[in-house]
């Protein structure tokens, strides 16, 4: 099929799940929230929401998840009834479910995120009473933004975190480990991010596409299939 065509197609699943965002939404109530990605744009994915369990607006970015399944390319499957939690502490059920054009080439995403702090919170209080104890289970945050900058920037952070050490203190296999992690979590899909990650690191611009270069380069080959 030719590229306008898929774009056409592609245009016509975006336009007919945008009556669906909505009815979601006025059907599960205000504690629910559906965002509508268009992958073609990564910096501005969101095409449609309704809802504001995230706060997401029309023209904002992906979360890292949407860079995960970016990552993945056609690769990429569903991801369903997931816990996350946003960064001011809410707990957020979530689903994301991928879009593929008839060639089966993932190009977007439907989001379901539904607040349930307030359900978590009374099973904490009901287990309480019961003598059952708390869930020990650790639920990640997740940055919802609309900035694809402030997302790029947490998932760097939190990476330079596990590490323990600055850029000077790692030395060369670790630096690759560093940009092979940041490249699978989909941080290189988005534009600009190389020159984003450099500049973070403290390096130049053309280092930086070295280390990007050199981690492709020594990935494990099963994974060299989800980027995209």
């Amino acid at each position: 099929m030719a590229g306008q065509d898929l774009d056409a197609e592609r245009d016509a699943i975006i336009g007919a799940l945008g009556p669906v965002v909505d009815g979601l939404v006025a059907t599960f109530g205000p504690l629910c929230e559906v965002v509508l990605h268009d992958y073609r744009r990564p910096e501005k994915s969101v095409v449609a929401v309704a809802g504001s369990v995230t706060g997401r607006a029309v023209g904002g970015a992906m979360s890292e998840i949407g860079m995960r399944v970016l990552a993945r390319g056609d690769e990429a499957a569903d991801e369903l009834n997931y816990l996350t939690r946003t960064r001011s502490g809410d707990l957020v059920k979530s689903s994301t479910m991928v879009l593929r054009d008839s060639t089966g080439a993932v190009f977007g995403a439907l989001c379901v995120n539904l607040d349930v702090t307030a359900v978590h919170r009374a099973h904490a209080l009901l287990g309480g009473l019961a003598g059952l104890g708390a869930d020990p289970a650790h639920t990640p945050v997740t940055t919802f933004g609309n900035d694809i900058d402030s997302v790029v920037d947490v998932i760097l952070d939190t990476h330079r975190l596990l590490q323990h050490h600055n850029w000077a203190g790692l030395d060369r296999e670790r630096r690759l480990e560093l940009f092979r992690s940041l490249d699978e979590h989909g941080v290189f899909a988005v534009r600009r991010a190389v020159e984003q990650v450099a500049a973070r690191l403290g390096i130049s611009r053309a280092s930086a596409y070295s280390y990007l270069s050199q981690a492709r380069a020594t990935a494990d080959p099963t994974s060299q299939g989800g980027h995209s």
